[in-house]
């Protein structure tokens, strides 16, 4: 078994700005921990799995060979980043580097996309494999959606009894099925003759379009539409539908989400992580990330979800609440942040407030997601997280609402509902 993660490239991203700038959005900390090291510990943990690929186009990076350097050694299993020389699609890349992933004799590989936050219920599709179709199917790992929202995703559309396959629509425009497709697979190498149909194709209408100024290219594959599209129907594809958390992280905003999940799943998983309430040290609600490194004032409020990182410093009577403290950042005394990200080495002085309005799926509907909010609407900028960029000074005793401030700022007085460049 091998597992491929697909972390994408720096063009991506740009709705997680300004925080993509600092650091690739894979190694973005979510509950304490790089976004990519979710998927590393889950594929990590399945029996027989002999090596993890991540595949995207980011130059190589010191950020990121650091990262998988510790990881290989936490997790013991190697860790490998292929580099694309250009962003092929969800299918080009696999395609491009079949011979890394099929080398050693996989018999299996999962894919997972990087920008997603799952419980991974990697060895229940292993399983669901053996129990369904046979040992040449794929398998996508799928839940369920309400209906409006399941427009925004992949919806597969499958039989009742054998969960396989039989439609498969990308961002329909009408309303085709709730069971939305997670982004994550457990492919054979069989996989690979489908995708080359696909590389064919197109090398062939190429060929046809002289008048393509070449910068198509054959090998952008994207899986969903080019691949599962083809495949649905032919009795090879079938659905494992998992009940449960997952949610995309495709803005900032959502991060704060995915980090509410994965705070929720330690209790189980890892019980460590969770700060507790001890005497003498910060009032703890919820579930709480601190790092070791942090100093936190005792008559510091925190929770629930807030997930603070290295050399953190927290004042006295600060309150903290559903926000992602980034390393390096200082809040001083009785500061108040909700619904925030504070950018690395950020400073916000005393009694100062900052504060976002969480863009949250509907919590009295067990099958919503979170929405992909549009930046403005009607002309203005919808409310949503604040967000801090990295080396952003806020002065004492000011307001900060709804506003995105980029890096590097020194703010001078109360802003609301604003771009900050």
């Amino acid at each position: 078994l091998k597992a491929v993660i697909l972390i994408g490239g720096p063009q991506k991203g740009t709705r997680f700005r300004p925080l993509s700038f600092e650091v690739p959005k894979p190694l973005f900390p979510v509950a304490g921990v790089p976004m990519v090291q979710h998927h590393i510990e889950a594929c990590a943990k399945v029996p027989g799995m002999k090596e993890i690929l991540l595949m995207g186009f980011y130059q190589p990076h010191e950020a990121l060979s650091r990262f998988l350097v510790s990881a290989q050694q936490e997790f013991k299993i190697p860790i490998r980043y292929l580099q694309e020389y250009a962003a092929l699609g969800t299918g080009g890349g696999i395609y491009h580097f079949r011979d890394q992933i099929l080398s050693g004799g996989a018999e299996a590989f999962f894919v997972l996309n990087a920008d997603v936050c799952s419980e991974f219920p990697l060895q229940e599709m292993l399983e669901f494999r053996e129990q369904h179709g046979d040992m040449h199917s794929f398998v996508i790992l799928g839940t369920t959606a309400n209906r409006t929202q399941a427009l925004n995703y992949g919806c597969i559309v499958a039989n009742a009894d054998t969960q396989e396959v039989q439609h498969y629509v990308e961002k329909p425009s009408t309303f085709v099925s709730e069971i939305i497709n997670c982004g994550i697979y457990l492919f054979t190498p069989a996989i690979f003759q489908h995708i080359g149909e696909v590389f064919q194709r197109n090398q062939q209408e190429l060929a046809l379009e002289e008048s393509s100024n070449g910068w198509q290219r054959a090998e952008v594959i994207r899986l969903e539409q080019d691949v599962f599209t083809a495949l649905a129907g032919s009795g090879k594809l079938y659905v494992y539908k998992t009940d449960g958390f997952w949610s995309q992280i495709k803005s900032a905003g959502s991060a704060i989400y995915a980090s509410r999940l994965y705070l929720n799943q330690y209790s189980k998983s890892h019980p460590e992580r969770l700060a507790q309430n001890k005497p003498g040290g910060p009032v703890i609600r919820g579930n709480v990330y601190i790092h070791p490194t942090a100093s936190i004032d005792s008559t510091a409020v925190l929770g629930p979800n807030v997930s603070i990182g290295e050399g953190v410093t927290v004042g006295a009577g600060v309150r903290v609440r559903e926000s992602i403290v980034l390393h390096g950042a200082s809040l001083h005394d009785h500061t108040c942040v909700l619904n925030t990200i504070v950018g690395w080495d950020s400073t916000i002085g005393r009694w100062a407030r900052v504060e976002g309005t969480p863009s949250d799926p509907n919590p009295n509907d067990p099958y919503a997601k979170i929405d992909s909010e549009t930046l403005f609407r009607d002309g203005r900028l919808t409310p949503s997280i604040t967000i801090l960029g990295c080396s952003v000074t806020i002065p004492a005793e000011v307001v900060i609402l709804n506003s995105i401030v980029l890096p590097h700022k020194e703010l001078s007085r109360s802003y609301k509902n604003q771009i900050i460049l």
